[in-house]
């Protein structure tokens, strides 16, 4: 049996901090930087449309660099279990079946209070940090029964609207579902795209539906789902990310979960790229949803994130895994790292 090794808190700072002035260049209401540069938080832009007829993607070279992506980052050891603990910080625990029950979802709640056992916390010496995950994301009808398990816990909950996952419902009933989860007590509105939009390129109908949603999103955060199982080029996920870039969106993100191809890394390359290139009018977000998980696909799209993005990207503001069920695999991982066994996977429930 290995011996019980804890883990050095001080490896990786899980807790968000404020930046500093000296990296914000004093701009006190800056959420990262990029390149130097201070941004803020996406309030949108006018539809440019000259920037979208400019979009080009090299689909051969995105696939050999997130092909070598996985093979020219790695980590080890304590600093694997270290970045295994800020996936989990930047993680949406969703549930979204069609048998989901409020009974579950309060379990759910739970687990995001406290997505690791006590018994490991304590072995990997932990407990200070205080782990748990960055939002719980549930269907309208539940939203108001998780504001009330994770009252005081400071996790937000999240609510997917606007007819998910197709999209297709009238415009003003999706607008008015996202009105009544925020009266409901939403915090985050995860919006579907009318992907028609895309294939026909009618990119304002797109760019003033995503504004709508915006606006009727207030205070909460947006993060607006581009369904990229669909739209068959990346060419295309480029686009669509673009434009709803400049219609407000806090974050975008790649799918619903409920498509034949869900979040891959060659999608999130074009996206994470489409960030950099906006990201001299605004602050981003990203969140990949679908087809994640296991703990090193985590590793990967961190990786991903650090080397396009930077540092100031894994934090669970900036970006977020729609990825419930690698949450198991993470913590069967962390107790390998400390008992050298991996523990049965019925060990872990997620609700």
């Amino acid at each position: 049996m290995s011996q019980e090794k804890p883990l050095k808190i001080e490896l990786l700072d899980l807790e968000r901090k404020s930046l500093t002035s000296a990296e914000t260049g004093g701009d006190a209401g800056a959420i990262a930087t990029l390149g130097g540069q201070a941004l803020r938080a996406n309030r949108g832009t006018s539809l440019n449309l000259d920037w979208m007829e400019q979009v080009r993607v090299n689909t051969s070279a995105v696939e050999r660099r997130a092909a070598t992506l996985v093979t020219r980052r790695t980590v080890k050891k304590e600093w694997q279990m270290a970045w295994l603990l800020r996936a989990i910080t930047c993680m949406d625990l969703t549930t979204l079946s069609g048998d989901d029950t409020d009974e579950r979802v309060r379990r759910l709640c739970a687990k995001a209070r406290q997505p690791l056992q006590n018994e490991l916390i304590e072995k990997l010496g932990i407990g200070a940090l205080k782990i748990r995950v960055g939002a719980v994301c549930v269907y309208h009808l539940f939203v108001e029964t998780a504001v009330r398990a994770l009252e005081g816990s400071g996790i937000p909950v999240a609510a997917v609207s606007t007819g998910f996952p197709s999209g297709l419902s009238p415009l003003e009933e999706r607008i008015g579902e996202i009105r009544r989860s925020m009266e409901a007590g939403a915090q985050e509105i995860d919006v579907v795209i009318t992907r028609a939009h895309v294939f026909g390129g009618v990119w304002q109908k797109l760019y003033d539906e995503i504004v709508a949603f915006k606006d009727a999103c207030g205070p909460a955060h947006l993060k607006v789902i581009l369904g990229t199982g669909d739209l068959l080029t990346l060419r295309n996920v480029a686009k669509a990310s673009m434009v709803a870039m400049m219609a407000g969106a806090d974050f975008i993100k790649t799918s619903t979960g409920k498509e034949a191809v869900n979040a891959t890394l060659p999608v999130g390359l074009v996206m994470t790229r489409a960030i950099r290139e906006y990201a001299e009018e605004t602050g981003m977000g990203f969140k990949p949803a679908g087809g994640i998980r296991t703990a090193k696909q985590s590793l990967e799209w961190l990786a991903l994130m650090k080397e396009e993005l930077g540092d100031a990207w894994l934090a669970p503001h900036l970006f977020r895994f729609g990825a419930s069920g690698m949450l198991a695999d993470i913590e069967r991982q962390l107790e390998f790292h400390v008992t050298g066994r991996y523990s049965a996977e019925h060990r872990h429930p997620m609700a």
